[in-house]
């Protein structure tokens, strides 16, 4: 679909060719760019998301219950910001609000 993610990849001792190239690109003046972008767009909603639903520390534990705590706090978020779109609210801080917390 076109995407690539941009996160840390460290290189190893015997690195295979393709990691070989995600580490390139990480390193590299666009993904460093890319990647100094999180800070301003995706760092500030992963924290509100965990702030509104208190998820952080998670309150389950293993990779198999967090899969399904985390996409359904996510969904639930996105269902109060299409809400909050339709009914015209203009601020988005408070669906905090709205769940009672």
């Amino acid at each position: 679909m076109g995407f690539r993610l941009v996160c840390p990849v460290q290189r190893y001792k015997n690195i295979s060719e393709a990691r070989l190239k995600l580490v390139g690109f990480y390193e590299s003046d666009i993904g460093q760019t890319i990647y100094s972008l999180r800070n301003i767009s995706i760092e500030p909603l992963i924290e509100h998301i965990k702030s509104v639903f208190r998820i952080d520390p998670l309150p389950v534990r293993g990779y198999a219950k967090a899969c399904a705590t985390v996409p359904l706090s996510v969904l639930l978020y996105n269902i109060l910001v299409y809400y909050k779109f339709k009914t015209r609210k203009d601020n988005p801080r408070a669906i905090k609000y709205m769940l009672g917390t």
